[in-house]
């Protein structure tokens, strides 16, 4: 029998968002495992999927920057919102976004020049001179060959710097005004949406198939045959879809709209048909944790509960 230690405990309630004797007892039953604990809470209706990607446990600053068809977002992390405010940290910000256009990694930004010094080393400096740790976390590119890559930042606290910054990339040989018009409201369906895919087809088969035991283990201890159970994975796959995809989801704007539709629809007026390509959506400290100030006393009670 595994031993259930109060990190294990606290993992689970971080990916699931149940209850501290709720995760115990759950890890207990599958002696350990913690994809099987989760999908035991799920379940018994304990728990909510994939949310922990979503939590923001980090300060800092996401950045965008677009010059057509070429866009960036990075994340830089300091350990205090006062920094993110700071105009000196704001304005490294906007340079490592400018120099993430020209580069293809954040390794290679990185090492990347920065007004004569490498990104790094510009880091060390700063961390001297403010008196707080910071990091470069992330970046990503996106790219078009004929069309528009465009970026929104929901709450900006300066232009193009925020919390949550989304990129769209829009294939299209159409009017570029109305393109760009058309890839901002794209842009702040997904801040506001956060799908997980852009397509039925790029979900992992292991997460599509361990969705379909969930459902059938749900509806199977609602006390469905197991024939109507078969019959009821079509529909509550389809939801699933409309949740993490975003070509399924509906559009945020007008409640109705399939992004699918919306996307096609909007060939009308760019006057050539329309490709949403890929998407980026950073918020800032997503899946880094925090150090949860009272776990001391939850290590106690799980120890001694």
């Amino acid at each position: 029998m595994t031993q259930i230690t109060a990190a294990m405990v606290k993992e689970l309630r971080e990916k699931s968002g149940a209850g501290m004797m709720d995760a115990k007892k759950a890890l207990e039953e599958v002696n350990g495992n913690m994809e099987e604990a989760v999908d035991l809470l799920r379940t018994k209706g304990m728990a909510k999927a994939d949310k922990k990607s979503s939590r923001t446990a980090a300060e800092g600053l996401v950045a965008i920057v677009s010059n057509g068809t070429n866009g960036a977002i990075v994340e830089v992390n300091s350990e205090t919102d006062f920094v993110a405010r700071n105009e000196k940290f704001q304005g490294f910000v906007r340079q490592v976004a400018d120099v993430a256009l020209k580069v293809n990694s954040t390794e290679e930004l990185m090492a990347a020049d920065l007004d004569g010094k490498s990104t790094q080393d510009t880091i060390t400096n700063l961390v001297a001179t403010i008196g707080e740790n910071m990091s470069v976390r992330r970046m990503e590119k996106l790219s078009v060959t004929d069309g528009a890559v465009v970026g929104y930042v929901h709450n900006a606290v300066s232009d193009g710097l925020g919390k949550i910054g989304v990129l769209v990339a829009l294939e299209s040989s159409g009017d570029k005004a109305a393109l760009a018009a058309l890839g901002k409201q794209l842009a702040m369906h997904v801040a506001a949406a956060f799908p997980k895919y852009l397509k039925r087809d790029d979900v992992d088969a292991s997460e599509m198939e361990r969705e379909k035991n969930v459902i059938r283990e749900q509806a199977l201890s609602e006390g469905k045959p197991a024939e109507i159970v078969e019959k009821m994975l079509e529909g509550r796959m389809r939801k699933f879809y409309e949740e993490i995809c975003l070509m399924d989801q509906t559009f945020v704007m007008d409640g109705e709209t399939k992004i699918s539709a919306f996307v096609e629809n909007a060939a009308k007026e760019v006057g050539a048909p329309v490709t949403l390509k890929a998407y980026s959506r950073y918020q800032l400290g997503e899946g880094i944790e925090k150090e949860v100030e009272d776990f001391a006393a939850e290590v106690n009670k799980v120890a001694n509960g």
